[in-house]
Protein backbone atom coordinates (compact mmCIF):
# COMPACT_ATOMS: atom_id res chain seq x y z
CA UNK A 1 0.00 0.00 0.00
CA UNK A 2 1.29 3.73 -0.61
CA UNK A 3 0.28 6.19 1.58
CA UNK A 4 0.29 9.41 1.40
CA UNK A 5 0.43 11.62 5.15
CA UNK A 6 0.02 14.99 5.80
CA UNK A 7 -0.32 16.86 9.23
CA UNK A 8 -0.80 20.89 9.41
CA UNK A 9 -2.70 20.55 12.44
CA UNK A 10 -0.19 22.48 14.94
CA UNK A 11 3.03 24.35 14.11
CA UNK A 12 4.66 21.42 12.86
CA UNK A 13 4.02 20.52 8.98
CA UNK A 14 4.32 17.46 8.17
CA UNK A 15 4.64 15.02 4.92
CA UNK A 16 5.60 11.45 4.41
CA UNK A 17 5.30 9.13 1.82
CA UNK A 18 5.34 4.89 2.62
CA UNK A 19 5.43 2.07 0.11
CA UNK A 20 4.77 -0.68 0.50
CA UNK A 21 5.66 -0.42 4.46
CA UNK A 22 8.69 1.15 3.63
CA UNK A 23 9.06 5.59 4.69
CA UNK A 24 10.72 6.26 1.32
CA UNK A 25 10.41 10.19 2.05
CA UNK A 26 9.45 12.47 5.31
CA UNK A 27 9.76 16.68 5.80
CA UNK A 28 8.98 18.18 8.92
CA UNK A 29 9.12 21.75 9.74
CA UNK A 30 8.23 23.17 13.37
CA UNK A 31 8.02 26.76 12.94
CA UNK A 32 5.60 29.61 12.82
CA UNK A 33 4.94 29.73 8.73
CA UNK A 34 2.12 29.46 6.55
CA UNK A 35 0.96 26.08 5.93
CA UNK A 36 -1.43 27.17 2.89
CA UNK A 37 1.49 28.55 1.07
CA UNK A 38 3.88 25.59 1.76
CA UNK A 39 1.98 22.51 2.14
CA UNK A 40 1.23 21.44 -1.64
CA UNK A 41 4.88 22.89 -2.59
CA UNK A 42 6.27 20.28 -0.34
CA UNK A 43 3.62 17.49 -1.87
CA UNK A 44 5.18 18.30 -4.78
CA UNK A 45 8.79 18.03 -3.94
CA UNK A 46 8.40 14.96 -2.01
CA UNK A 47 6.43 13.34 -4.35
CA UNK A 48 9.12 13.90 -7.08
CA UNK A 49 12.01 12.98 -4.71
CA UNK A 50 10.31 9.17 -3.50
CA UNK A 51 9.60 8.93 -7.55
CA UNK A 52 6.08 8.88 -6.37
CA UNK A 53 3.38 9.61 -9.52
CA UNK A 54 -0.01 10.93 -7.47
CA UNK A 55 -2.03 8.27 -9.15
CA UNK A 56 0.29 5.39 -7.54
CA UNK A 57 -1.23 6.50 -3.90
CA UNK A 58 -3.54 3.95 -2.67
CA UNK A 59 -4.56 6.17 0.43
CA UNK A 60 -3.74 9.53 1.95
CA UNK A 61 -3.49 9.74 6.05
CA UNK A 62 -4.52 13.07 7.72
CA UNK A 63 -4.01 14.61 11.32
CA UNK A 64 -7.60 16.01 11.60
CA UNK A 65 -7.18 17.56 14.97
CA UNK A 66 -7.62 18.93 17.33
CA UNK A 67 -4.97 22.17 17.47
CA UNK A 68 -5.19 24.79 15.12
CA UNK A 69 -8.03 25.68 13.49
CA UNK A 70 -7.07 26.80 10.84
CA UNK A 71 -4.21 24.23 10.63
CA UNK A 72 -6.84 21.78 10.67
CA UNK A 73 -8.54 23.06 7.96
CA UNK A 74 -5.59 23.41 5.67
CA UNK A 75 -4.93 19.94 6.10
CA UNK A 76 -8.13 18.27 5.99
CA UNK A 77 -9.05 20.03 2.82
CA UNK A 78 -5.81 18.77 1.54
CA UNK A 79 -6.45 15.76 2.00
CA UNK A 80 -10.04 15.70 1.10
CA UNK A 81 -9.49 17.24 -2.28
CA UNK A 82 -6.87 15.04 -3.33
CA UNK A 83 -8.53 11.96 -2.22
CA UNK A 84 -11.57 12.90 -4.30
CA UNK A 85 -9.88 13.89 -7.29
CA UNK A 86 -7.66 10.37 -7.52
CA UNK A 87 -10.51 8.42 -6.33
CA UNK A 88 -8.77 7.12 -3.02
CA UNK A 89 -9.51 6.94 0.48
CA UNK A 90 -9.00 9.06 3.05
CA UNK A 91 -8.33 8.39 6.75
CA UNK A 92 -7.87 10.79 9.60
CA UNK A 93 -5.95 10.23 12.46
CA UNK A 94 -6.11 12.13 15.76
CA UNK A 95 -3.73 14.57 16.06
CA UNK A 96 -2.97 13.54 20.06
CA UNK A 97 -2.11 9.71 18.70
CA UNK A 98 -0.12 11.54 16.28
CA UNK A 99 2.32 12.65 18.76
CA UNK A 100 1.51 9.68 21.05
CA UNK A 101 3.07 7.07 18.84
CA UNK A 102 6.42 8.52 19.21
CA UNK A 103 6.04 6.54 22.43
CA UNK A 104 4.40 3.46 21.25
CA UNK A 105 7.35 1.11 23.01
CA UNK A 106 7.25 2.92 26.48
CA UNK A 107 6.12 0.88 29.40
CA UNK A 108 3.66 2.55 30.60
CA UNK A 109 0.67 4.95 29.76
CA UNK A 110 1.51 8.18 26.72
CA UNK A 111 -0.05 11.31 27.63
CA UNK A 112 -0.01 13.71 24.29
CA UNK A 113 -1.21 16.87 24.74
CA UNK A 114 -1.71 20.55 23.07
CA UNK A 115 -1.83 23.94 24.73
CA UNK A 116 -5.53 24.90 24.13
CA UNK A 117 -4.48 28.50 26.17
CA UNK A 118 -5.81 29.88 29.54
CA UNK A 119 -4.78 26.71 31.65
CA UNK A 120 -6.82 24.80 29.03
CA UNK A 121 -5.00 21.52 27.04
CA UNK A 122 -6.40 18.90 24.49
CA UNK A 123 -5.35 15.85 25.57
CA UNK A 124 -5.52 12.00 26.27
CA UNK A 125 -3.95 8.74 27.65
CA UNK A 126 -3.23 5.96 25.51
CA UNK A 127 -1.78 2.60 26.38
CA UNK A 128 1.25 1.00 24.40
CA UNK A 129 -1.39 -0.54 21.56
CA UNK A 130 -2.54 3.09 21.27
CA UNK A 131 -5.88 2.40 22.58
CA UNK A 132 -7.23 5.21 24.75
CA UNK A 133 -7.07 4.68 28.34
CA UNK A 134 -8.68 8.09 28.72
CA UNK A 135 -10.84 9.64 26.31
CA UNK A 136 -9.64 12.78 24.54
CA UNK A 137 -10.91 15.97 26.15
CA UNK A 138 -10.43 19.97 26.59
CA UNK A 139 -9.76 20.46 30.43
CA UNK A 140 -7.64 22.33 32.69
CA UNK A 141 -4.24 21.05 32.86
CA UNK A 142 -4.69 20.87 36.80
CA UNK A 143 -7.79 18.94 36.63
CA UNK A 144 -5.91 16.54 34.37
CA UNK A 145 -3.15 16.04 36.25
CA UNK A 146 -5.27 15.34 39.44
CA UNK A 147 -7.27 12.59 37.89
CA UNK A 148 -3.39 10.77 36.39
CA UNK A 149 -2.96 10.77 40.07
CA UNK A 150 -4.26 7.87 40.35
CA UNK A 151 -2.99 5.82 37.58
CA UNK A 152 -0.81 3.01 38.86
CA UNK A 153 1.76 3.28 35.74
CA UNK A 154 4.34 5.85 34.91
CA UNK A 155 2.60 8.20 32.38
CA UNK A 156 4.92 9.50 29.45
CA UNK A 157 3.97 13.33 28.52
CA UNK A 158 4.59 14.05 24.89
CA UNK A 159 4.25 17.70 23.73
CA UNK A 160 5.05 20.46 22.01
CA UNK A 161 3.95 22.51 24.50
CA UNK A 162 5.97 20.89 27.29
CA UNK A 163 8.01 23.49 28.56
CA UNK A 164 4.83 25.69 29.78
CA UNK A 165 3.84 22.80 31.55
CA UNK A 166 6.82 20.73 32.89
CA UNK A 167 6.99 22.04 35.96
CA UNK A 168 2.96 21.97 37.03
CA UNK A 169 3.54 18.10 35.88
CA UNK A 170 6.71 17.39 38.18
CA UNK A 171 5.02 19.56 41.05
CA UNK A 172 2.20 17.02 40.89
CA UNK A 173 3.34 13.70 39.84
CA UNK A 174 6.91 14.00 40.88
CA UNK A 175 8.25 10.38 39.98
CA UNK A 176 5.15 9.02 37.97
CA UNK A 177 5.49 11.64 35.28
CA UNK A 178 8.50 10.96 32.58
CA UNK A 179 9.66 13.47 30.24
CA UNK A 180 12.21 12.61 27.34
CA UNK A 181 13.84 15.00 25.10
CA UNK A 182 12.78 17.16 23.37
CA UNK A 183 12.83 15.05 19.31
CA UNK A 184 10.23 12.88 20.84
CA UNK A 185 8.07 15.77 21.38
CA UNK A 186 7.07 16.13 17.87
CA UNK A 187 4.50 14.04 15.74
CA UNK A 188 6.40 12.29 13.05
CA UNK A 189 4.07 12.11 9.28
CA UNK A 190 5.35 8.49 9.37
CA UNK A 191 3.92 7.34 11.77
CA UNK A 192 0.71 9.00 10.79
CA UNK A 193 1.24 7.18 7.44
CA UNK A 194 1.95 3.71 9.40
CA UNK A 195 -1.53 4.29 11.38
CA UNK A 196 -3.04 4.98 8.20
CA UNK A 197 -2.43 1.73 6.32
CA UNK A 198 -3.70 0.02 9.61
CA UNK A 199 -7.01 1.41 9.78
CA UNK A 200 -10.63 2.08 7.97
CA UNK A 201 -10.76 4.59 5.70
CA UNK A 202 -13.43 7.14 6.48
CA UNK A 203 -15.40 8.72 3.78
CA UNK A 204 -14.80 11.36 1.88
CA UNK A 205 -17.84 13.23 3.41
CA UNK A 206 -17.72 11.86 6.69
CA UNK A 207 -13.85 12.80 7.29
CA UNK A 208 -14.38 16.14 9.84
CA UNK A 209 -12.13 18.03 11.96
CA UNK A 210 -11.84 16.61 15.66
CA UNK A 211 -11.32 20.05 17.55
CA UNK A 212 -12.99 18.83 20.70
CA UNK A 213 -14.32 22.16 21.19
CA UNK A 214 -16.34 24.69 19.06
CA UNK A 215 -14.53 27.45 17.78
CA UNK A 216 -14.62 30.72 20.08
CA UNK A 217 -16.88 32.67 16.90
CA UNK A 218 -19.26 29.73 16.84
CA UNK A 219 -19.13 29.37 20.61
CA UNK A 220 -20.43 33.03 20.89
CA UNK A 221 -22.74 33.14 17.79
CA UNK A 222 -24.55 29.83 19.65
CA UNK A 223 -24.66 31.45 22.81
CA UNK A 224 -26.53 34.91 21.28
CA UNK A 225 -28.88 31.96 19.56
CA UNK A 226 -29.53 30.69 23.06
CA UNK A 227 -30.66 33.73 23.77
CA UNK A 228 -33.02 34.33 21.27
Amino acid sequence: MNVLAIDTSNYVMGIAVMKDGVVTGEFVTNIKKNHSLRLMPAIEQLMSETATKPEELDRIAVAHGPGSYTGVRIGLTTAKTMAWSLNIPAVGISSLEAVARQGELFNGYVCPFFDARRGLVYTGLYDGNMELVKDEVNILMEDWLEQLKGIDKPVLFLSQDIQGFKEMIIEVLGEQAVIPGAAFHYARPSLIALAGAEKEPDGIHGLVPNYLRLPEAEAKWLAEQEKK
